[in-house]
């Protein structure tokens, strides 16, 4: 009856099933898949470290980590530990034993800062501060129902704008990696990154498995894209955006919008029947296209901190 933690093996699809199990269950406001958590595994940055973490009780997966050190920080010494115990199993050591893990594992790699994101509850919270870790800025996970929803009518379309789709872009991604960089740095966030490899914006974003081309909205401006809606879906009914964002240049003329509005039509048309997103609760401009939407929030996270001696 013994707790166990160690890494995920990238070549054992149970691992894989487990990791995916636990986060669906944790975590059903999120995308997950034994195919994305093998390929996160192996696709990794090497700057990164990362190293997935698996708990288990007599062999039964229990509780994950995601652990790694924010490799494309201008600061160096910062480090990230997500984890997450199955709702059923609490209060029987596998968080404890995951948070010593990765702590041991980020230390050993250098770290003296760590993150990690807590859902919001008393439990959880107080977890986290028994750890040493002090609450910081939080965010919000956001359904919405495209089953049964009434989704507004598309914006209309400005005279100079052209809508297209992710997939247009098959042969030459790099204009879309550039509108996520920019966007990027403007996110609110604790930690300074500089997103500027494309080659491991390629691995991360553009090849993944869970990324879908086609469902992502791009609305393009004098031949290059303004404003888009980048999305992902689990191969099933279910749909998440991952980032949606506008040039500053064109910011102000409602195109993040207009890609967001196109890209949940054209999922509600595939067959989509759930859709989630998330917002840094200081992000007032997405949450209030989100509410527009019709999205409500469903959870909220909360950034917690620890600095290692």
């Amino acid at each position: 009856m013994t707790v166990i933690v160690r890494a995920v093996r990238p070549d054992d699809r149970r691992d894989a099933e487990g990791f995916a199990r636990v986060r669906a269950l944790a975590l059903p406001f999120m995308l997950h898949t034994p195919e994305s958590v093998g390929y996160d595994v192996t696709h990794a940055h090497p700057g990164a470290h990362y190293r997935p973490l698996l708990a288990e009780r007599d062999g039964e997966p229990i509780g994950t980590a995601q652990v790694g050190i924010v490799h494309d920080s201008p600061d160096p010494g910062q480090g990230y530990l997500n984890v997450y115990v199955a709702p059923n199993r609490f209060r029987e050591g596998a968080g404890s034993l995951l948070v010593r893990a990765a702590e041991e594992h980020l230390a050993a790699l250098g770290a003296r800062k760590l993150f990690a994101w807590v859902l919001d509850s008393p439990g959880n919270r107080a977890f986290a501060e028994k750890h040493g870790y002090h609450a910081g800025r939080s965010a919000h996970f956001l359904r919405l129902d495209l089953a049964t929803a009434t989704l507004p009518p598309r914006p209309p379309l400005p005279s100079d704008v052209e809508l297209r789709t992710g997939s247009d872009y098959a042969t030459d991604p790099r204009p879309l990696f550039e509108l996520d960089a920019e966007t990027m740095a403007d996110e609110p966030s604790d930690v300074a990154q500089e997103f500027t490899d494309y080659g491991a914006w390629l691995q991360e974003t553009w090849n993944h498995p869970l990324f879908s081309p086609e469902l992502t909205s791009v609305a393009v401006v004098d031949g290059r894209p303004a404003a888009f809606s980048a999305v992902r879906t689990d191969g099933g009914a279910r749909y998440g955006t991952v980032m949606t964002g506008t040039a500053r240049a064109h910011r102000g003329r409602g195109l993040a919008k207009l890609a967001k509005t196109d890209s949940l039509h054209r999922a509600r048309a595939a067959g989509l029947t759930e859709a989630f997103t998330g917002n840094d609760s200081g992000n007032g401009p997405m949450i209030a296209i989100n509410k527009w939407l019709g999205y409500e929030i469903c959870a909220t996270e909360v950034r917690h901190v620890r600095e290692l001696p």
